[in-house]
This record gives C-alpha cells, structure tokens and sequence, in this order.
C-alpha cells in the first residue's frame, strides 16, 4: 500500500488519529469496568470515521481515480523486453 500513498491524506490522519483516541479511552474504561466510558469511546471511534469519510467527500481526501495499480513482475520483465 505504500507505494500507491494509499492514506496519506488529511482525511486519513484525522480520522485514523480521533478513531485511536477512542480506542484508547474505550480501553481505559474497560480496564476501570465502567461500561459507560467504554461505550463513549467507541462511539468516538465511529465519529473518526464519520469525519474522516466527510472529509474526504470534501475532497481532503485521495481520488479514487489518482493511483495506477502496480505492475507484476511479469509485466515489468515484458515492459523491459520491449525496450
């Protein structure tokens, strides 16, 4: 996935960034055993999500169309062939 940059936009940060603070405060709460807490926190990890897809529609995001497929090896050797 790193060769195609696939999530590094400002849509995925964000929404990477607010879903993990979720997940950590969800699990301080169940380490507390107070469900309440626990519940808050996962519904903080659906919000990063939320605003991550909001922020990509609002073109914070990657095109889906910008990032080529990568070629196989077979490809590569048949491209170098030609050459």
């Amino acid at each position: 996935m790193a060769g195609s940059s696939h999530g590094h936009t400002p849509a995925a940060w964000t929404g990477v960034t607010i879903a993990f603070i979720g997940f950590c405060v969800a699990g301080a709460f169940m380490v507390m055993a107070q469900p309440a807490g626990f519940w808050a926190g996962m519904a903080i990890v659906v919000i990063g999500g939320v605003v991550g897809w909001i922020m990509s529609a609002m073109g914070m995001g990657m095109p889906k169309d910008t990032h080529k497929p990568l070629a196989t090896s077979q490809q590569r050797e048949t491209a170098e062939a030609k050459s």
